[in-house]
């Protein structure tokens, strides 16, 4: 079987930067173990793969130890592809998903994601997350993930996780956060439990990002910065209950897997 690959940087404008994610292109759904082992091998924090039908193109994602029901930065990247390799000059697709349709566009060079939002709710801090964080929150909220709020920009970058105490919560991850200054908020995320130690620029955290932060600023456009030690911006913004992800993305390679 030969499978067209492309490793993708998305939430940037240039390589090296953002987060890589690789997009495989399908012309009949493989089983389920090849992509997962595909993914493995690939060891990038997601590998997206994608088959197009008549008016849609399905995507399933998975990272080096599990597949996901939604992921953001892969979804980008392979919108990207679509868009400059597969079909130049298409502006918009529509993807099916576990989490239903996903409707991405394409205006100039940034590329939108129409995502579902994910708010979080107020809970107590489990120990685990504590001592996983070396720091205590001000705040600490659960949706699909935890989400723990400190004050300040420095704290987030002082962190250090102690991952082995993170993957002894029952959630999917950690999403840590602030206030920005010259961005709205900056966050990190931390999601060991897929292989994913720290995750460079996550776009499905921002479906629990976007709608804690809109509500705390009284605002529903949002610049966002996940530090990473590569980084990414996103363009955010809440309308009718769901969350758009704007990013750039930059093509890094092309091949071809043999299996």
């Amino acid at each position: 079987m030969k499978i067209p690959i492309f490793q993708v940087d998305a939430f940037t404008d240039h390589i090296f930067s953002g987060n890589p994610a690789a997009i495989c292109v399908l012309k009949n759904w493989p089983e389920d173990r090849v992509m997962q082992n595909i993914a493995a091998e690939n060891n990038l924090s997601e590998t997206a793969f994608i088959m197009e039908c008549e008016t849609f193109f399905g995507i399933r994602w998975f990272t080096p130890k599990m597949e996901l029901d939604l992921a953001g930065h892969p979804t980008l990247a392979a919108a990207h592809v679509i868009f400059e390799v597969l079909r130049p000059g298409m502006t918009e697709v529509e993807f099916q998903s576990a989490s239903g349709p996903l409707y991405v566009s394409k205006q100039e060079s940034k590329i939108t994601m129409d995502f579902p939002s994910r708010p979080a709710h107020p809970c107590k801090a489990p120990q685990a997350l504590i001592e996983g964080l070396g720091a205590k929150p001000v705040e600490v909220l659960l949706a699909r993930s935890h989400l723990a709020v400190f004050e300040t920009k420095e704290e987030i970058l002082s962190i250090e996780p102690k991952m082995e105490r993170l993957m002894e919560l029952d959630s999917k991850g950690v999403i840590i956060t602030s206030q920005g200054g010259d961005v709205d908020f900056v966050s990190r995320f931390f999601h060991p439990k897929a292989g994913v130690p720290e995750d460079p620029v996550t776009g499905s955290a921002h479906c629990t990002l976007v709608p804690y932060w809109a509500a705390k600023l009284a605002k529903n456009e949002l610049l966002a910065r996940q530090l990473s030690d590569r980084t990414g911006v996103l363009w955010c913004s809440l309308k009718k209950g769901r969350v758009f992800l704007s990013g750039q993305a930059v093509m890094f390679l092309e091949g071809q897997i043999s299996i």
